[in-house]
């Protein structure tokens, strides 16, 4: 039974239909950029998050840093003012921040959710923080009351990286709606996946929405004429359409997702094998399914040999990474273990249960 990590032939074929048809639709409108198909995605995908307004941009990176920059240009923040953000993310979420002139300063992860350690922010803020981002790793809710309490009483500015968790709540509340702004990406792989590049902001602040919405095409307030500095970032229609389509069956299918993990919860029984936990009543819509284990190269080889596709996210954290010298001091105990233990077992919606406890089974095998 060889199982791909992620067969997106087969995501794509669950809609193959409508998504041709849809492309067609647009390929016969003459209209291929900024025109019905983005609207009518934007809207969708607004109502969808629970926000205001959503703009479509380039990719999640672009979502990232056109937030940051907004806000430099709208003047809440200013180069070097800090940004706090897990240590434990993929490079995109601190790499934005540093593109936009701003500072990150990393918190350490939570070993228990791997996710940022709510008990380490506080101690981190200084006169110039200006932001928290957290990131809904893997695809669970990086949010908590206890998060935007601490940012209301020191006036920070919460920013989500919503690209791996499409769909995940809290409460009655998509991810996406819950801080101040939220970046989303549909690189294809995503739980929410275009068939090329593409991402999202999405807000209820109409200043800071129209001032990304300018800053993605050329800082345009009007056809040839730059409020701000800008770029080229925008999500075309092809993709709009593509995530349009794809967009009614999210639910459903990260429910298919949080089937496959609860065989991998209940199944999974190796004495060396560690599971990820949840906080009690924590969404998690499964973009990965990561576990811990010390002899990771062993374990990946060993399943490999079975025909069980792993990868591992992410071998080198932000501040271990060569473009960032300035952070090869910092020692976040916690991020650098995950880093060294990390290993992700393979979860979508087109994988069968049986498939799901082929795996667990084979892990529980190892050794």
């Amino acid at each position: 039974m060889a199982i791909p990590f992620l067969d997106l032939h087969k995501v794509n074929a669950l809609h193959e239909r409508e998504i041709k048809e849809a492309v067609a639709n647009v390929i016969d409108s003459g209209w291929y950029v900024r025109g019905e198909a983005l609207s009518r995605f934007e809207q969708e995908y607004a109502a969808f998050i629970g926000t205001q307004f959503c703009i479509g941009v380039g990719n999640g990176f672009d979502a990232i840093d056109i937030i940051l920059k907004a806000y430099v240009a709208l003047g809440v923040m200013t180069r070097g003012d800090e940004v706090i953000v897990p240590a434990n993310t993929f490079i995109a979420s601190v790499s934005a921040i540093t593109h936009a002139g701003l500072k990150p300063v990393f918190v350490d992860a939570d070993p228990y959710t791997l996710l940022l350690d709510e008990d380490k922010i506080e101690q981190l803020i200084t006169p110039r923080t200006k932001a928290l981002m957290i990131v809904h790793l893997y695809g669970k809710c990086a949010y908590s009351d206890r998060i935007r309490t601490i940012c209301m009483n020191h006036h920070m500015k919460l920013i989500e990286d919503n690209a791996q968790a499409h769909g995940c709540r809290f409460g009655q509340l998509r991810t996406g709606s819950l801080g101040d702004a939220a970046a989303h990406s549909f690189y294809p792989g995503k739980n929410l996946g275009a068939l090329g590049d593409g991402g999202a902001v999405t807000t209820d602040d109409p200043l800071l929405a129209e001032a990304v919405s300018a800053i993605a095409n050329y800082g345009f307030s009007k056809k040839y004429y730059a409020r701000y500095e800008g770029r080229n970032s925008r999500l075309d229609d092809i993709q709009a359409a593509v995530l349009s389509v794809k967009l009614k069956y999210l639910d459903e299918e990260n429910d298919r997702r949080k089937a496959v993990a609860a065989i991998y919860d209940s199944c999974i029984s190796h004495p060396m094998v560690r599971l990820p936990k949840n906080r009690a009543g924590q969404d998690h819509v499964y973009h990965l399914y990561p576990i811990l284990v010390e002899q990771r190269k062993e374990l990946q080889l060993y399943l490999q040999k079975q025909e069980i596709q792993t990868l591992i996210h992410y071998p080198v954290p932000p501040h271990r990474q060569q473009c960032f010298p300035q952070f090869h001091l910092i020692s976040l105990p916690n991020t650098e273990k995950i880093a060294l233990h990390e290993l992700s077992l393979p979860i979508s919606q087109v994988i069968s249960e049986d498939e799901a406890r082929f795996v667990a089974e084979t892990v529980n095998r190892f050794g």
